[in-house]
């Protein structure tokens, strides 16, 4: 009986998709101009989660936010009742293009979405504790909201919408109630380009992630950008080129080996050749790094991708915190040490380095007052600056800590933006034209992603 390893495929051809819609905004076929998912931010674990309808009948499912992973998976183990889904045979043309897809050649248990013969296979991933395994690639309906403010709806409906079916123990680590993960990756199967190749829209989606108690938004496809009171970010934005790791980095399977694997009663069986996962994240290219202004020395080929795909910057909304390699993190503590020295220190609080008495630190409309930090793109020019809200993180105890984390000193990828520092700035993947756009932090105009309006 072989383990399964932590494992993620890489993603294969799109399948196209009849779809039914809603009355909504129109898109050039017919279909909606745009769709939108609401998130919010969960406290225990700080991961982004968001509530979208599927099933016959449609019921509300609830999933972690992740810009990484190959497509959508949800719990199929866990009272999956639906009279509409149906499997991908491993002959269909979307199992041979996946190419990276195993087959569930025998399940003992009674056929349910998760246990079905014949059916392709591949390795929903949870990303937040790398822990993955094998399962049925299924066809269900799934209906987003066309419209976020005043209030979500009306739907639109793909009434076939490709997904992998999750075991329950993958949803361990993840928020309460979440039953899976939502892929908004560069990955043909991920739902930014599934969704625009359902509905007929731009391939593109807007990211604006909520503080706690907050409400932000995913926005799919072709819509203004538009914030209470009166704010339009659609022609403000700042653009930086979107990046691939061209480097396969995950070794999975062999050419001359078929490898049955077993997931309680199901079977399923791996061919083919041998395999690596192609990153699907996405890379923005970081030149440098400024604290108040002044440059921090770093170490540059540390923020280029070398050719064993180490190194570079991507962007996580699992991770809760920017993580840097550690004479990345040590260069960037120092510096900002030095511009806040008059400033009552704090000790550390895990995971954090560099902490600071709260009570001494000012406040401003754009959170503490502290030196920016500005990542420096492809120049001065195209910079994203950091204030004191995305920077600095307040910890239970009083103390106000710089949000940077360690990452050791051989990280995979050098910099990893996470959650915390994209909070309450609207970011833009336009994987057409591969770029990202970014406003910096939207309270410096005088909105909020709270503040999103559509429809």
């Amino acid at each position: 009986m072989a383990r399964l390893p932590p494992l993620a495929v890489a993603s294969g051809a799109l399948l196209l998709l009849f779809v039914s819609v809603s009355p909504c905004r129109a898109a050039a076929g017919g279909g909606p101009g745009s769709v939108v998912l609401p998130v919010s931010k969960d406290d225990a674990t700080q991961q982004y989660v968001t509530m979208f309808r599927q099933r016959t009948p449609q019921v509300p499912v609830k999933a972690v936010l992740d810009l990484a992973g190959t497509m959508l998976w949800v719990d199929c183990d866990a009272g999956y009742v639906s009279s509409s889904y149906a499997g991908v045979r491993c002959g269909a043309k979307s199992c041979r293009l996946l190419k990276n897809a195993g087959c569930a050649i025998t399940c003992l248990d009674a056929p349910s979405a998760g246990c079905l013969n014949d059916t392709c296979s591949e390795f929903p991933k949870n990303t937040a504790t790398s822990v993955s395994t094998a399962g049925n690639i299924i066809t269900d309906v799934l209906s987003l909201p066309t419209t976020f403010r005043p209030a979500p709806g009306p739907l639109a409906t793909a009434p076939a919408f490709l997904f992998t079916c999750g075991h329950t123990f993958l949803t361990q680590g993840l928020a309460d109630g979440a039953t899976g993960m939502v892929s908004l990756s560069r990955a043909r199967f991920a739902l930014p380009t599934q969704l625009a190749d359902t509905f007929g829209f731009s391939r593109k989606f807007a990211l604006c992630l909520p503080p706690a108690s907050a409400a932000g938004v995913v926005v799919f496809g072709d819509a203004p950008y538009t914030f209470q009171p009166g704010v339009d970010l659609s022609k403000s934005l700042i653009y930086t080129p979107l990046l691939v790791n061209p480097v396969s980095t995950a070794p999975y399977g062999r050419k001359d080996k078929t490898t049955k694997y077993f997931i309680g009663e199901t079977t399923i069986q791996l061919k083919g050749r041998v395999w690596r996962e192609k990153p699907t994240d996405h890379f923005i290219g970081l030149k440098g790094i400024r604290v108040n202004g002044h440059t921090v020395p770093v170490n540059a080929t540390l923020l280029a991708i070398d050719k064993k795909g180490v190194g570079g910057t991507k962007l996580s909304t699992v991770s809760p915190y920017t993580v840097l390699e550690r004479s990345i993190h040590q260069a960037v503590t120092d510096a900002f040490a030095k511009e806040m020295a008059a400033i009552p220190r704090a000790p550390a609080v895990e995971p954090f380095k560099l902490c600071y008495d709260g009570r001494k630190v000012g406040s401003t409309r754009v959170g503490p007052a502290v030196p920016t930090i500005e990542l420096v793109l492809q120049s001065t020019a195209a910079s994203w600056v950091v204030f004191g809200a995305n920077s600095m993180v307040a910890t239970k105890g009083g103390a106000l800590c710089l949000g940077v984390v360690d990452a050791g000193t051989e990280p995979q990828t050098s910099v990893v933006i996470g959650g915390h520092m994209m909070e309450d700035n609207l970011l833009e993947f336009d994987l057409v034209a591969s770029r990202l756009g970014f406003s910096s932090y939207l309270p410096s105009r005088q909105t909020t992603c709270n503040n999103f309006r559509l429809g």
